[in-house]
């Protein structure tokens, strides 16, 4: 019997996996790991929103099937936050799903649209399931190279266009950016609609970390450009925004097309979430905004701990305006061993665990992710053992670009 599944087989290796298996073997053994390597929350959820939880999971009536679109509650409670963050009116009836999470929405909307062979256009580096979610439906991929300078990808998107037999049926879009932390302005995104718009391709946009941002104008919505519902859908998640990863609650919204084509897919799928969570997600998003305030500080002084204690360890590190991740170029002296191989050195060497960038796609292999998920001590330790690392490395506080002596490839 063939176990050479044909989805499975077109996934490839999970990148992230040896480094997972160093950090467990380092920790059997008693040694103490700072881990920056997954985006998961250390923070409990405030208490508000889970002494609702409590409150409903006592009525048992709530314990049934729940409803796989979202009870209509917690869909206008996310049209209400939409309203009031960013001015847009939308139908909780045709223009919003509750999701198991932005990552269930997006790789269920990729079952319900694509064809196989159909390409999809997506940035690399990006979030695995941006690009593999498509790869799993069937589809065929076009990767749009991430550059520092984002006035470019308007270039990169006509040139894809125009090189792509057959057209394109989608391009998916994230900002803020997860690995990369870019952020974009309301004008970015004016042309690239237009451009869609013109070609016939859908934009499936994952604003996940709309409310993770440090230095300035909240990021916007795609959806603000008013002709944007006619090819646009949104993913957003309550997992960062309200310390909830493991409620697993996210919204698809905005076109109607799209959104009916994933409410029907997931009519097959699930029942939606158990009723209780999503009834203290609707107290989350209808109550007070205090505690996303006070987790948007936890991340800021996080970030800036984190980014002046490697500089001062010599590894210059761009501060990441939003998200809750630092981008982080490998230093010239270990430049040539690819992120997976300094991933796994600086695991041995310094105790500290970060995401290889190959795992975002080939072209993130010049940098590697920390997340901010480990407090300001365990930071300031983490870019203590990293410091002592380059030392004893041979690498000099201004992050000499010699080949240190003895780090081998």
């Amino acid at each position: 019997m063939s176990t050479d599944f044909h989805r499975i087989k077109r996934l490839p290796p999970y990148v992230f996996a040896e480094v997972n298996a160093m950090k467990a073997r380092a920790r059997a053994a008693g040694e103490d790991i700072i881990d920056f390597g997954m985006g998961n929350p250390d923070q409990p959820t405030p208490q508000h929103i889970v002494d609702k939880l409590v409150e409903t999971v006592r009525n048992p009536r709530t314990h049934r099937y729940s409803n796989s679109r979202g009870i209509p509650g917690l869909r206008r409670a996310q049209a209400a936050y939409y309203k009031r963050r960013f001015g847009v009116d939308l139908d909780p009836e045709t223009e919003v799903v509750v999701t198991l999470g932005s990552k269930e929405g997006l790789a269920n909307l990729a079952q319900a649209i694509t064809s196989p062979g159909d390409i999809i256009l997506v940035p690399n580096p990006s979030y695995p399931i941006h690009p593999f979610g498509f790869i799993l439906a069937g589809a065929a991929l076009r990767h749009m190279p991430v550059k520092e300078d984002i006035g470019t990808f308007m270039d990169q998107l006509e040139r894809a266009v125009r090189h792509s037999v057959p057209k394109p049926l989608a391009l998916v879009l994230s900002y803020p950016s997860n690995p990369t932390a870019q952020v974009v302005d309301l004008e970015f995104y004016r042309p690239i609609v237009d451009f869609c718009l013109k070609h016939g391709i859908w934009i499936l946009s994952d604003l996940a970390y709309s409310e993770i941002y440090f230095d300035g104008v909240p990021p916007p919505s795609i959806l603000q450009i008013p002709e944007a519902r006619e090819i646009a859908v949104e993913f957003t998640s309550m997992s960062k925004t309200y310390s909830m990863p493991g409620w697993r609650i996210g919204f698809a919204v905005g076109n109607r097309k799209l959104i009916a084509a994933l409410a029907r897919i997931k009519s097959y799928l699930d029942y939606g979430a158990f009723t209780p969570i999503q009834v203290a997600a609707t107290a989350a998003l209808n109550g007070p905004q205090d505690c996303v305030e006070e987790i948007r500080a936890l991340y800021k002084q996080r970030r800036d701990v984190l980014i002046e204690g490697l500089a001062a360890a010599g590894w210059d590190v761009p501060s990441p305006p939003a998200s809750m991740f630092a981008w982080a170029p490998i230093p010239p002296a270990f430049a040539h061993l690819g992120s997976l191989e300094f991933s796994k050195l600086l695991l041995q060497e310094a105790k500290v665990a970060v995401a290889p960038g190959v795992g975002f796609g080939e072209y993130g292999d010049g940098h590697v992710r920390l997340a901010l998920v480990e407090n300001v001590h365990r930071i300031r330790q983490a870019c203590r053992n990293i410091r002592e690392f380059f030392r004893a490395s041979g690498v000099n506080a201004a992050g000499a670009d010699r080949q240190p002596a003895r780090v081998k490839a």
